[in-house]
């Protein structure tokens, strides 16, 4: 059969679209022009669209990718939403009806992909108001009718309606402002926006698309698609990916293409084989153990939050300051880690969790420690032939941890530095201290010798000021467009000051 994937409910032929057509360029050419190509690396969410994939219980779950980096064959068989599938010009969505009704709007360019967030939120099952959810035309005075008429059957949260909304960035009505934190507007300003999106209620009970969510997202298919610039494979076992790998060394290995896909859009660079494996069981698992935490490769960073739900306060740390929601849900730690990148933001965090790496090929598997992992920019030990199953964490995670980033924007940046702690004390002692740092060397890396500094010392001011000069030189900072060496040097003393500040072990002080 002709591959394809359905998209707004309808089955559409992909064609040879090989490894490097994205999913962007795919749409655009097929007719369907509401997403856009603002940045081509993920970072304006002008080209967010919905898919559909499996919850635990057996349901589906609508997520917000961005269209611009995933290869359009990875999507073989399954279901795409883009903002022309979600209602009509006679009968908006409710996400559409508000945006309209509260001015979120001008030039319309990043419309359709905020749409696509806000509805990925909008029928997120676990979203809950803590405000009083009142009907439309109850809400707003309404002179003609209207407006209620337009909108019957949405039941929105009144921006008075009493209750506790649990901070700035969440409305009464339980909408996550993160969901849009990888969308970017130039014109119309984010506070018609956040009012539209504080103003949804609940989708309604015959809701089509809320019903799609009660039943099980489309299976993964096998997949092969050819094109005269390269091929991409599919496979549904971790054994056939390997023997790929093995006939292959130099293809391209594929997850959430958060990073491959900037490759593909700003270098036009291109693979001979891409074999996807971001549908792998083997590579899927999260498993929490009395000693052990595994993570599989393929699990997205959004996936590995819901699931840890908080065990390892760590990585909850990282994951709100990691890029952006759309792009959380599509990056992967395997990926994260495959690149060697000396400024991915999770490697430090595991770093000071003391993690390991199992790597697999044809020929059966090996434990890496994550410490002894990279051997220079961009390279590591892992061969060819191999890649990363599974990211094993060993607990119980030290009761004291802190992620510090460093960069020139609050969300979706790429850090200049960034340091991650992990501290457990014996009394005011310092029983053991792991620390992890990007950005200021080739390779991410431990602060070993602070760590064997403060080891058995007393977790007190005086001590740490000390560590903190020490941390200051480690590593190699150079000078660039982020940051100069002088201010890497400078944020790495000040971030083990601001780490000792925050613990509070250090409420304990009596020195002066």
């Amino acid at each position: 059969m002709e591959p394809q994937l359905t998209v707004n409910g309808l089955d559409r032929a992909l064609g040879d679209v090989g490894g490097h057509v994205t999913l962007l360029d795919w749409l655009r050419a097929d007719g369907l022009t509401g997403c856009k190509e603002g940045c081509a690396e993920g970072e304006c969410g002008a080209c967010a669209v919905l898919v559909n994939r499996p919850e635990a219980d057996g349901r589906s779950r609508w997520i917000a990718i961005n269209a611009c980096l995933v290869p359009a064959a990875g999507f073989e068989g399954q279901e795409v939403l883009t903002a022309e599938g979600f209602g009509t010009v006679d009968a908006l969505h409710p996400v559409q009806q508000e945006m309209a009704d509260r001015g979120g709007s001008q030039c319309g360019y990043c419309t359709p992909g905020f749409i696509c967030s806000m509805v990925g939120e909008y029928y997120r099952p676990d979203r809950e108001a803590t405000g009083q959810t009142v009907r439309a035309a109850e809400a707003e005075p309404d002179t003609d009718g209207a407006a209620a008429d337009r909108r019957a059957g949405n039941g929105h949260v009144d921006p008075v309606a009493p209750g506790q909304a649990p901070d700035h960035e969440h409305g009464f009505n339980g909408f996550d402002l993160h969901a849009l934190s990888g969308n970017l507007c130039r014109c119309t300003g984010y506070r018609p926006i956040k009012d539209a999106a504080y103003a949804l209620g609940e989708p309604d009970i015959d809701d089509p698309f809320r019903a799609r969510c009660e039943q099980p997202a489309p299976a993964a298919a096998p997949t092969r698609i050819s094109s005269s610039e390269g091929d991409y494979v599919r496979p549904l076992e971790l054994t056939e990916a390997l023997d790929l790998l093995a006939e292959n060394p130099d293809a391209r290995l594929l997850a959430g293409s958060t990073d491959w896909g900037v490759e593909l859009n700003i270098r036009h660079a291109r693979a001979r084989l891409t074999i996807g494996l971001d549908r792998l069981e083997e590579l899927r698992v999260l498993a929490v153990g009395d000693t052990l935490i595994d993570l599989g490769a393929a699990l997205t960073l959004t996936e590995i939050e819901r699931g840890l739900a908080g065990t390892v306060p760590l990585l909850a740390e990282v994951f709100p300051q990691f890029a952006s929601r759309l792009i959380r849900n599509g990056a992967t730690l395997g990926g994260n880690l495959g690149t060697a990148s000396p400024i991915g933001d999770t490697t430090p965090a595991l770093l000071a969790l003391d993690a390991s790496l199992i790597l697999a090929s044809r020929h059966g598997e090996r434990e890496v420690k994550l410490s002894e992992y990279f051997t220079g920019y961009r390279q590591s030990v892992k061969q060819p032939i191999e890649l990363i199953k599974i990211i094993r964490i060993p607990t119980p995670v030290a009761p004291f941890s802190a992620f510090h980033k460093i960069a020139k924007r609050r969300f979706d940046d790429i850090s200049s530095v960034a340091v991650a702690y992990a501290l457990d004390l014996d009394g005011d002692s310092v029983k053991s201290i792991k620390i992890g740092l990007g950005g200021v060397a080739a390779t991410p890396l431990r602060a070993t010798a602070v760590e064997e500094f403060l080891a058995g010392k007393a977790w007190n001011r005086d001590t740490v000021r000390e560590a903190a000069i020490m941390l200051g030189l480690q590593g190699t900072p150079l000078n660039d467009h982020r940051a100069s060496a002088n201010y890497r040097a400078a944020m790495l003393r000040t971030s083990l000051l601001k780490f000792f500040a925050a613990n509070p072990v250090a409420r304990t002080e009596v020195s002066a």
